[in-house]
């Protein structure tokens, strides 16, 4: 009923649509697999709205891991209720919602064909997307959390602290302060979601102690960066957690002199990749999708974007083929197919440091 162009009338909008859900039985919502602070804020927000407008509980889904530190804290400090997705039975639940994801979209476990009636998204629409009974998706928006908050001030519903600092939280990581891709809904929420919010719980949260794990990737990914002028590639080799990868490619888009980073990691048998550029010029959302062509899936925005290669084995031989034809697709999209790398450690300093 909706789509990417803005909803004229956002209350009478969900007016409509919990009136279609106070018909039906059980509610389910599902985010993206590995959920960051945007999927636990929005599912949190939505299933308050349930309760508070419909007095209907929601079971909150997720599928892969919780493994990053800040996540891990954010979700046991809010006591965010979440249950894996593989010891439900879909068929059992007559609403089904998903946010911060989309049909078809592969970063979410969603069974193929699976009916979805309710979506709330801030990526750019899939083609599955446009089936679904209810869609909210804007991709002009920095955070999916954003639009359910908006959702509760339509509806006049009142947001406990808790509720707030998870939202608060979520514009303030996916944004990185209002830094990235915030648009001014985002500006707007963020103001006046601080003043509510538990501040020592987002110290907390913000500074979690880090597993033994996150310095070996970031040692890996140290040793094994390449620089070919302002952009940095850099191949962890085999991960622990998949969400390092997104991690680390933040960090390492702080270098001096780096505009565009590539990031990826062996888990399972998918090569993750996360890519990050300060270039407004430049749609790495779209450039993804170009690298993975034939080979995987990808999705993301102007600044940010996520995918992953399938079918690659843990043989080192097989790890550096795929970096060396990601690497070759990435430096021909962006005209600089000559190029030649040098290393983010140069081995001298290695000996040095070793000393």
């Amino acid at each position: 009923m909706s789509g990417e162009a803005p909803i004229p009338n956002l209350k009478k909008y969900i007016d409509d649509m919990l009136t279609w859900v106070r018909g039906k039985g059980k509610i389910l919502i599902i985010v993206h697999d590995n959920p960051d602070p945007d999927c636990f804020a929005s599912a949190m927000a939505l299933s308050h709205m349930f309760v508070m407008k419909l007095n209907r509980e929601a079971v909150i889904a997720f599928s892969g891991m919780i493994v990053r530190s800040e996540n891990l804290t954010m979700a046991k400090q809010l006591q965010i209720p979440l249950t894996p997705l593989t010891i439900l039975d879909i068929k059992e639940f007559q609403v089904i919602c998903m946010v911060d994801t989309q049909p078809g979209v592969g970063n979410n476990s969603l069974p193929p064909g699976t009916r979805v009636d309710i979506l709330i998204d801030h990526h750019p629409m899939h083609k599955l997307s446009k089936g679904c009974r209810w869609v909210d998706i804007r991709p002009e928006y920095g955070v999916t959390a954003t639009i359910l908050y908006e959702y509760l001030v339509a509806q006049n519903i009142s947001i406990g602290t808790k509720l707030a600092t998870a939202l608060f939280y979520a514009i303030k990581s996916e944004t990185q302060d209002l830094g990235r891709e915030a648009n001014r809904p985002d500006r707007d929420a963020y103001l006046r979601l601080f003043p509510l919010s538990n501040k020592k719980l987002l110290y907390e949260i913000d500074h979690p102690k880090l597993p033994i794990e996150y310095f070996l990737a970031l040692n890996s990914a140290l040793k094994h960066a390449k620089i070919f002028d302002k952009v940095l590639i850099a191949n962890l080799r085999e991960i622990l957690f998949p969400e390092i990868v997104a991690e680390l490619a933040d960090i390492l888009l702080r270098l001096e002199e780096i505009e565009t980073v590539l990031c990826m990691g062996l888990y399972n048998d998918e090569m993750v990749l996360s890519m990050r550029t300060i270039r407004h010029d430049c749609n790495v959302g779209e450039i993804i999708k170009s690298l993975v062509d034939g080979r995987g899936t990808a999705g993301g925005h102007g600044m940010m974007a996520g995918g992953k290669v399938d079918h690659v084995s843990s043989s080192l031989k097989d790890m550096l083929a795929v970096e060396n034809f990601l690497t070759i697709r990435l430096l021909n999209t962006l005209g600089m197919p000559k190029v030649k790398p040098r290393k983010l450690i140069q081995r001298s300093l290695m000996k040095a440091v070793a000393k």
